[in-house]
């Protein structure tokens, strides 16, 4: 967006950044004449941001609840700022537990997860979110339901950390065990052959082929919480596991079962998804910031959604963002087509 002149002493914006954010998140909006004697008064979509640094030429706002994507003003007194458009996530439904990232079928049924504690049975362990946003549930009968990926066949398969069991569900939510002895079975997912990746956080990472063989895949470093998988553009397979540094790494695994560094510096990176153009999103945090951090093809890093309590993302049909928290779901309309639409 272009930097705007100023006029008459207006509070001028010249960048809002990142370009997105949800709620409990912080904008950091840079211009001039923002802020002189008086505190400024910044709304979002109408909404009253709080300020949580007001300078001349930097404003920190935090996205409040109630926000929606929409223009974002600056008032200096009785100055007011041109609006500049922001894209701010939609809750569509909350008190859940997700670990990682949801899953979108290709209808564009969210499924995510009510995860609880090890060994907690809880009512309800899968839920699915309809096309209108609906939240119902899916599955009722599994502990510690953790990752979540959509096959080929149109099956959704969910990982139990609890017994090591990845499971195969129809659409109707009809259960079966898909695969078994898995450790403490995490991350999924599925590369472009069908072969399946499972993330035993103890320090393996398994494939499982389509005719259910299981081959060890990649050994690596155990965590202190969930190995989290993403399929590459590239054909790799991209993994976060973190640990209690603030200065995590993620890391690509060769067919061969080479692991490499891919990307050091993030802290607590989390559920990971690609777009079509070969970007890497992580939820992470990034040089202090909370949120998703984008990774371009050529490893630079800058933080994309600005949020708290992040815990994985994936793309929708739509090309929307969706995003989980440690107890709802965001929808974040980025336009950006998800690698698993490519």
């Amino acid at each position: 967006m272009p930097i705007r002149k100023d006029s008459n002493g207006r509070p001028v914006i010249s960048q809002v950044q990142p370009v997105a954010a949800i709620t409990g998140g912080e904008l950091y909006i840079r211009g001039k004449g923002l802020a002189t004697a008086e505190r400024p008064h910044v709304t979002i979509g109408e909404v009253p941001a709080p300020v949580v640094v007001g300078s001349n030429s930097l404003v920190v706002v935090k996205v409040p609840e109630g926000a929606s994507a929409g223009d974002l003003i600056i008032e200096n007194g009785d100055r007011t700022s041109d609006a500049w458009t922001c894209d701010i996530g939609i809750q569509i439904a909350e008190n859940l537990h997700p670990v990682t990232s949801p899953a979108v079928d290709a209808i564009g049924n969210i499924y995510t997860t009510f995860s609880g504690s090890r060994g907690q049975k809880v009512p309800v362990a899968v839920y699915r979110i309809d096309l209108n946003f609906n939240l119902m549930p899916f599955i009722n009968d599994m502990m510690n339901a953790t990752g979540i990926a959509i096959g080929r066949d149109g099956l959704i398969y969910i990982s139990s950390r609890f017994d090591g069991i990845v499971y195969q569900v129809t659409p109707s939510g009809n259960m079966s065990v898909f695969v078994e002895g898995m450790g403490v079975a995490t991350g999924i997912v599925f590369d472009n052959e069908n072969n399946l990746y499972v993330g035993d956080r103890s320090g393996t990472i398994f494939k499982i082929s389509p005719s259910r063989q299981i081959f060890v895949c990649a050994t690596m470093e155990p965590s202190i919480s969930a190995y989290h998988l993403a399929w590459g553009t590239d054909q790799h397979l991209y993994v976060s596991g973190p640990t209690t540094s603030s200065f995590d790494s993620i890391y690509r695994v060769a067919d061969n079962g080479d692991v490499e560094t891919y990307y050091r510096g993030l802290g607590r990176p989390q559920g990971m998804a690609f777009d079509a153009e070969g970007n890497l999103y992580s939820s992470a945090s990034y040089m202090g910031r909370k949120g998703i951090v984008k990774i371009t093809p050529d490893r630079k890093a800058d933080l994309f959604v600005s949020g708290p309590g992040i815990v994985g993302l994936t793309f929708s049909p739509s090309r929307a963002m969706i995003v989980a928290t440690t107890s709802a779901i965001f929808r974040v309309d980025v336009g950006i087509r998800g690698a698993q639409y490519a």
